[in-house]
């Protein structure tokens, strides 16, 4: 029998870091000693607290049946708690917030309530696939916004034509940054509150990374700025912050009606996430302050070393107070993909080219800060070997 793929995942370029993986599977095969510097998920252990929390609460019989839709009540108890004490925000937990299976999976289905076929999503470039990928599942046109590092990667909202703004339903913004890691100020936010008002366009921010941070200055979120709940929905992650990739935590936040959106997808497409994993979350978003400083300081020590070890062998790296990230520039004469593949063939080194985020992402190569400072250096002094 012949079986044809339906026309929008034919319009979906192949997933990126899925492409990664195969490649360094080929070359682990053929006995390379790999350094994995491409996909950002923490090589640290999940703290032990949330790990214990998770194995009591996983032998109560009451977990083991169908969870609520819209996430325990408990856990997004918690997760407004954890918003006034970072942010001095207060939140609803019953109206303003809602339990995900990860942010990943409520970034891509969140469209769906909002856009209707031929509907402009504006997208940034470069940027996290999946801002593009929902769009495109939900019939919807993405719209390129551009980020440029003479604009400190930061989008120029205000140049979009008007026939294209008269079409927009969403515009996703994601600072701290992936893959650039830059950062947006409260001056950013409140020009792109108030635009979004005039234009009546949906602000879709995603916070994943607000606290991976190094020095006094904190990332901020877009609902601490005066109306934000009027046209805003974030998107946050236990992922990045306590080391939980693999255990698909999430959550949503924001204006009511666009919470409320997400959830009626959500209860046509899943059943909700396991209540022993969101009482592992509680645990998670009520540890102190100095468990979360502690995981931050290991980031900055690697940044700090691999930056330097990078610029000692003529490399430019992006200047930067937040995320795992290094956005780096790549050698003239080569092309982001090229450069990354003589990366992965002559030195056993796995980055991310920067056209992978977008073509405005050429240019550059993303480095995962994943890996511990003597791993890192030892990728440097590969590197160094090239004398590109």
């Amino acid at each position: 029998m012949s079986f044809e793929y339906s026309e929008r995942i034919k319009s979906l370029p192949p997933y990126l870091f899925a492409q990664i993986d195969k490649k360094k599977k080929e070359k682990i095969a053929q006995g390379v000693d790999v350094i994995d510097l491409g996909v950002g998920d923490p090589d640290m252990p999940t703290p032990e607290p949330i790990v214990k929390a998770m194995q009591r609460a996983v032998e109560k019989p009451e977990h083991h049946r169908y969870p609520s839709y819209e996430g325990m009540l408990s856990f997004r108890e918690a997760v407004a708690e954890f918003y006034r004490r970072r942010f001095g925000v207060s939140l609803d937990p019953e109206k303003e917030v809602i339990t995900l299976i990860g942010s990943k999976e409520g970034i891509a289905h969140f469209p769906l309530a909002f856009v209707n076929p031929d509907d402009v999503v504006l997208c940034p470039d470069p940027a996290y696939p999946v801002y593009k990928i929902g769009t495109i599942f939900a019939g919807g046109v993405p719209y390129i916004m551009p980020l440029k590092e003479e604009n400190d990667f930061l989008p120029d909202f205000k140049s979009i034509p008007k026939d294209v703004l008269k079409r927009a339903k969403i515009i996703w913004v994601n600072y701290p940054n992936n893959p650039t890691s830059a950062v947006a100020d409260e001056s950013f936010y409140r020009e792109l509150i108030d635009w979004a008002r005039e234009n009546n366009i949906i602000v879709a921010s995603d916070l994943a990374y607000s606290e991976i941070y190094f020095g006094n200055q904190k990332p901020m979120s877009i609902l601490q700025v005066d109306g934000a709940k009027e046209v805003a929905i974030e998107f946050h992650s236990l992922s990045k912050t306590y080391n939980m990739t693999g255990w698909r935590i999430g959550m949503a936040v924001g204006n009511e009606k666009l919470i409320s959106g997400l959830g009626k997808v959500k209860t046509n497409v899943d059943s909700g996430q396991f209540q022993a994993i969101q009482e592992a979350g509680i645990t998670a978003l009520k540890m102190p302050e100095s468990e979360l400083q502690k995981i931050r300081e290991v980031y900055r020590q690697r940044r700090e070393a691999m930056v330097k070890a990078l610029q000692d062998v003529g490399l430019e790296v992006y200047s930067s107070t937040a995320t795992f990230y290094l956005w780096v520039k790549v050698p003239k004469g080569y092309t982001s993909a090229q450069f990354v593949s003589l990366l992965l063939d002559e030195c056993g080194i796995v980055c991310t080219p920067g056209n992978g985020f977008g073509e405005h992402g050429e240019g550059y190569f993303r480095i995962s800060l994943t890996l511990p400072t003597e791993r890192l250096l030892e990728a440097a002094e590969r590197i160094r070997k090239l004398k590109i």
